[in-house]
């Protein structure tokens, strides 16, 4: 079992996508630090994450433990790995190793759960089940903006919500893997949605979908 969890930055699909993995026993994987630890090697050898051959030679080097590194939450790292994520050869080294977390969940486990901005349409494009989380761009700014500053972080909302646009844009218009909902998608506009919400509607969808 394969539930795939795709969704601009902000949406909630990472806190949806763990709960459900949590709900049903699921492995996890959280796609966006694949190229976020991509993004930082980049940042941290002082290259520049925008050129492909740098962001290639990163991905290349990487390792499943560059996963739990604290620092790739950080917005510095968010940019980057929007930058690395766009070159075709990074998506094509790292597409395996996606490919083969789901097929293969870890641990033993019947099933996985894997949350990104491409999964229902390139990694795992048969999965049974595909969530698109959405949600209006001020209120992900709102949940962006309170989320940092309860981490103690100094945040500016103007400057969150145009950091999540500038995002939006390059994701939405990148010629690799843009951000779309895949055409057999549930889409999920979790603006007017709380969490509890959010996850009664996705459950519910995806029982109606695997039956």
């Amino acid at each position: 079992m394969i539930i795939t969890v795709d969704g601009p930055a902000a949406s909630g699909k990472g806190t949806l996508a763990r709960r459900l993995a949590a709900h049903f026993g699921f492995a996890y994987l959280d796609t966006g630090k694949i190229y976020r630890a991509v993004g930082f090697h980049v940042l941290e050898s002082g290259r520049d994450p925008g050129d492909a051959d740098a962001a290639l030679d990163a991905a290349e080097a990487l390792q499943p433990i560059g996963l739990e590194n604290p620092e790739l939450i950080s917005d510095r790292v968010a940019v980057a790995a929007s930058k690395v994520a766009a070159v075709k050869a990074v998506r094509a080294v790292l597409l395996g190793f996606q490919r083969n977390f789901a097929a293969n969940p870890p641990g033993g486990s019947s099933g996985a759960v894997l949350d990104g901005r491409d999964i229902g349409t390139v990694v795992c494009p048969d999965a049974p089940a595909k969530l698109f989380v959405t949600a209006e761009v001020t209120e992900r700014a709102k949940r962006r903006h309170k989320e940092l500053l309860d981490k103690g972080e100094p945040s500016i909302y103007p400057r969150v919500l145009q950091a999540l646009k500038d995002r939006d844009a390059r994701d939405s218009n990148r010629s690799a893997a843009p951000l779309v909902a895949a055409s057999d998608a549930i889409v999920m506009d979790t603006t007017a949605m709380d969490p509890d919400e959010a996850f009664a509607y996705a459950l519910d969808s995806i029982r109606h979908i695997t039956g």
